[in-house]
């Protein structure tokens, strides 16, 4: 087949991978000069910051990639644990840290910092995710999901509902689950892996906490951005043709189905099907011209849709301190978790007193001058644009990113004292970089028990167009983006053949 490619994203360059790997002709076209999407690792100056996802968790979806495309990523980089994975701050002034790999330090920790009963709450939450995880794997995270009928076809029991609990929130999960408000703030977190409010985010998210104990965090020596390298790499030594500063006009879609596409400068290219590695709304509402009856209720589905959170983000080059080095992952939790939430959700306003992480990676390669680091600092913040907030107003970037550094050196950590240089990324940035509407990082959010459902399908309604990547099924962050590669390969290559690529 001849397959195109829309976007050079993790998701796109993994798929045109696979099917390349298997013998079609693909070609990617990309809008902008470099490839790898969100994930992306820059230097500015001396210092190297992960300025996109800046942790690798279920590194076997990776690994799988690499080997089924010829190589083995173990020869390819170092791959490190991250221990520990994170380090927590509250606002009461105690601190606690989450082991790598370890449930029995991470409930010593617990034990030592709170008390017996916390660390209980905590095993008992675990045990209950690894129950919902071991449910909801296979039918959900590495399969198609074309309707709720086809996801309660799949479960063998009642009892398998009840694990999963649709229609509980996160926040209902914690409230039932963890009497302490420690451990509530730590579980509420993982709604924001999706970009999502844990008063409306599943239950399910919990699995996350799960998977991050269970599979590990896990940093590449050198930043994030080198996976985004090497998939470049293997897409094409295994044929994958990129055309860079190649943006794509329009999907063309005759007689209900996608026959190539036209770019901006006029040139109609056909296939015989075509990927899109875009954000669902620019799919459907942008590069799809035609009011075509078939996606009429996709349109709907992504207006209806809660945008995800967006991140106000700020790189700061720093001397080092060796009397108070940072954890690779510091996060310092606010008193109040839910004004976060009602700022960035119900009002659209930056937050007051933000949760505040930063990244501060122990990797010499990523800093040329042995007496600094890069800190990256991100904190919520709503989408920009109308129906958001205006990030395009410097002076007020400039300020808030002030009142960031103030919360810091708040908790004892000092920031103007080592600084060097200090650059501000902002919704609108993000927007403009990667054509993430509104900077939303994971395109829509998991608010709602039906969100998973009006999520993008890796199947469009229009015959021979397939949607990959964050916004599409099953979600955002590197490791539902490689199989969300893997779903759309085994798609086409199943209604070429009648069989996937690879089966699970």
């Amino acid at each position: 087949m001849k397959i195109i490619v829309i976007g050079a994203g993790m998701g796109g360059m993994m798929s045109a991978a696979r099917l390349a790997k298997a013998g079609h002709q693909v070609s990617l076209y990309e809008a902008s000069d470099r490839v790898g999407g969100k994930l992306r690792t820059e230097w500015i100056g001396k210092v190297a910051f992960d300025t996109g996802p800046s942790l690798l968790t279920l590194p076997a979806v990776y690994k799988d990639f690499f080997a089924r495309t010829g190589k083995q990523l173990g020869l390819l980089c170092e791959i490190k644990a991250v221990d520990p994975s994170f380090d927590y701050h509250f606002a009461d002034g105690t601190s606690v840290k989450f082991a790598n790999l370890s449930r029995y330090h991470t409930l010593n920790n617990l034990r030592a910092v709170y008390g017996e009963p916390v660390a209980r709450q905590w095993d008992q939450l675990m045990r209950r995710a690894e129950k919902m995880w071991d449910v909801s794997r296979e039918p959900f995270i590495e399969n198609e999901l074309r309707s709720p009928l086809s996801l309660l076809k799949r479960f063998s029991l009642i009892r398998d509902l009840k694990i999963i609990a649709p229609w509980k929130t996160l926040r209902d999960f914690a409230t039932e689950e963890l009497s302490d408000g420690h451990l509530r703030y730590i579980l509420d977190r993982y709604a924001t892996y999706s970009g999502s409010d844990p008063r409306k985010a599943p239950a399910v998210l919990s699995t996350i906490a799960y998977v991050e104990e269970s599979f590990g965090a896990w940093h590449i020596k050198g930043g994030l951005g080198t996976l985004a390298t090497l998939v470049h790499e293997r897409a094409e030594k295994v044929g994958v043709i990129f055309h860079l500063n190649s943006p794509v006009a329009s999907i063309d879609v005759k007689k209900g189905k996608a026959r190539g596409i036209t770019l901006d400068s006029g040139e109609v290219i056909e296939s015989d099907a075509v990927i899109a590695n875009a954000d669902a709304s620019l799919i459907y509402n942008t590069l799809i011209k035609a009011k075509i009856r078939k996606i009429k209720k996709v349109r709907k589905n992504i207006a209806k849709a809660d945008p995800s959170l967006a991140g106000f983000s700020l790189l700061l080059g720093m001397r080092k301190d060796g009397s108070m080095p940072l954890n690779h992952h510091t996060v310092l939790f606010p008193k109040d978790y839910d004004a976060e939430f009602d700022a960035i959700f119900t009002h659209k306003q930056p937050v007051t007193e933000p949760t505040i992480y930063i990244c501060a990676p122990d990797d010499e390669t990523m800093s040329k001058d042995e007496l600094l680091e890069g800190w990256f600092v991100l904190v919520n913040a709503p989408a920009h644009g109308a129906e958001g907030f205006d990030w395009n107003d410097a002076e007020f970037a400039r300020n808030y990113a002030n009142t960031i550094i103030d919360h810091i050196e708040a908790r004892g950590i000092p920031v103007r004292s080592r600084l060097e240089s200090m650059t501000i990324r902002t919704p609108a940035d993000l927007e403009n970089a990667v054509r993430a509407p509104g900077g939303s990082i994971y395109g829509t959010s998991s608010n709602g028990a039906r969100a998973a459902f009006i999520r993008a399908k890796n199947r469009s309604p229009i015959k021979n167009l397939y949607c990959v990547g964050g916004s599409a099924h099953p979600g955002g962050g590197l490791p539902l983006v490689g199989l969300s590669a893997e779903m759309v390969a085994n798609a086409i290559g199943s209604a070429q053949s009648g069989q996937p690529l690879r089966s699970h």
